[in-house]
């Protein structure tokens, strides 16, 4: 990728600043380096610390978290990660998925000489290394676009957070522009609707059901106000309104409940697998709430929630692909960004 050189001009911190233009940061969650213990146990604390994903007292948690969690956990975590793991690229699918989407759209914005980055808010490359790289390449106005359809104080504001904390460090700060939550925005909508009819036109026989499955929340956090849970209920109702379905044919379950308190209902888990008993023994899952495939829908639903299923006498259990970085995906990337960059452009 060639951008037109403009001579940088040197400011008091050392960065080197090109006169103006807008620059895209994509910003994803996150994953280990590798699937051995000390990298998933590296991900895990960083990932379990965050204020925002755990807000119980750090005095309480962070003992059990450096203790029990984290000497258990990278273990299993890491066999989930050996499973799915891209084996000639040595990465995570989340990791090429998202490359694959800053690529697609720095293509798009070609011809307007806008720079695209990515980065993760756990593990590497890391938000400031992309703020840097945007600086460096000679941008004053970024647009932060975080890969999370739906709001959550855990995914949306610690990317946010974690942006402007980059922003703290810096003497001639860009403007910034963030990306709203975009549940039920219509690119976005029609392209799980054409991802659903394109996996759906593989099967010799249509499923009795389609379950979204979207990343759980601890229902305490929706009390407290965050906007989750509506937004999963908007990208839903939309999509069975293109889909032509309803609530009995596309219901809404959460998933990757962890720890003891409640989170929010129904678990897919145990929704999926009592459904061999009520006769529904063909399903097809799509994960609505991930941009892109990673540990949680390839391994969990693909692998783990699949075999109780199959197990508790289904037939049929379908994957449907996330938009990863497909031409679809890109399009929905694409119109999210030339609306949140108007006036800059």
């Amino acid at each position: 990728m060639v951008f037109q050189h403009i001579p940088p001009r040197k400011h008091p911190d050392g960065t080197a600043r090109h006169e103006g233009r807008p620059g895209i940061l994509l910003l994803n969650l996150g994953t280990p380096e590798d699937t051995g213990y000390r990298a998933v146990r590296r991900y895990l604390s960083e990932f379990l610390s965050d204020r925002r994903v755990i807000e119980g007292s750090p005095v309480l948690w962070q003992p059990i978290l450096q203790g029990v969690v984290l000497t258990v956990r990278p273990g299993k975590s890491g066999k989930a990660y050996e499973r799915i793991w891209d084996k000639e690229k040595n990465e995570s699918p989340l990791r090429g998925y998202t490359r694959g989407q800053a690529d697609g759209l720095r293509a798009r914005f070609e011809a307007d000489n806008v720079p695209v980055v990515w980065a993760m808010r756990y593990g590497t490359p890391s938000v400031e290394a992309g703020v840097r790289a945007l600086l460096e390449q000679g941008c004053d106005r970024i647009l932060a676009m975080p890969l999370y359809p739906q709001y959550s104080a855990t995914t949306t504001a610690t990317a946010n957070d974690q942006l402007f904390r980059t922003l703290m460090t810096l003497r001639n700060q860009p403007a910034i522009r963030t990306l709203p939550a975009f549940p039920d925005e219509a690119t976005y909508i029609e392209a799980l609707a054409g991802s659903v009819r394109k996996t759906m036109a593989t099967l010799a026989t249509p499923p009795q059901m389609l379950v979204a499955s979207f990343h759980g929340l601890p229902k305490e956090y929706v009390d407290k106000g965050d906007s989750y849970l509506a937004d999963c209920q908007k990208t839903v109702t939309a999509l069975r309104e293109v889909l032509g379905m309803d609530e009995a044919t596309l219901p809404l379950t959460f998933q990757s409940r962890f720890g003891p308190t409640r989170w929010l209902e129904p678990y897919t888990a145990p929704f999926i697998a009592g459904l061999p008993a009520k006769d529904v023994k063909r399903i097809a899952v799509i994960t609505p709430g991930f941009m892109t495939d990673c540990i949680e829908t390839l391994d969990e639903i693909g692998n783990e929630v699949c075999e109780d299923f199959l197990k508790a006498g289904g037939e049929e259990f379908t994957l449907i692909p996330c938009l990863n970085d497909s031409v679809e995906a890109i399009d929905v990337l694409e119109r999210l960004a030339r609306q949140e960059l108007a006036g800059w452009l």
